[in-house]
């Protein structure tokens, strides 16, 4: 295989969609939270109660990593701990009503990041996109399992 830069590239974009995603967030009042932890808020507004390993897979951040970004959530007073009613073993996170009240403002701010990143993109170019994008995220999950 020829010399790629995909993995560079990639590299590249996170690093600038988070520091413009954060400019964004901060300039629409949304101070709370920083972009990794907008991450599992967003899993969280799509369904709410879900037990770290879920919110693990969904986000693909590793658990450890996630464990200490829900502690730091949890002091600040967006998440909540809950014992599972059918499997007291299993922690279920939950959001607070005044962080579930953020997501219309969250996904202002979300759409507005989608409409910079795809900029002078036709709609068969953003699905080849995220075509290829989903193939090399399952690659990389195949390799991880």
């Amino acid at each position: 295989m020829k010399k790629t830069k995909g993995g560079f590239y990639i590299s590249q974009v996170k690093q600038l969609s988070d520091r413009v995603f954060q400019r964004l967030l901060k300039e629409d009042g949304i101070n709370d939270f920083n972009g990794p932890q907008g991450r599992i808020l967003y899993v969280l507004w799509q369904e709410d109660n879900l037990p770290i390993i879920e919110i693990s897979k969904r986000t693909s951040l590793a658990k450890t990593t996630l464990t200490s970004m829900l502690d730091r959530m949890e002091m600040a007073g967006h998440i909540k701990r809950n014992f599972d009613t059918n499997n007291r073993r299993q922690i279920l996170i939950t959001l607070t009503p005044e962080t579930r009240a953020l997501k219309n403002k969250y996904e202002i701010v979300s759409n507005e990041m989608s409409e910079l990143f795809y900029k002078d993109f036709s709609d068969e170019e953003i699905t080849d996109f995220e075509k290829y994008l989903y193939r090399i995220i399952k690659n990389l999950k195949e390799i991880e399992e």
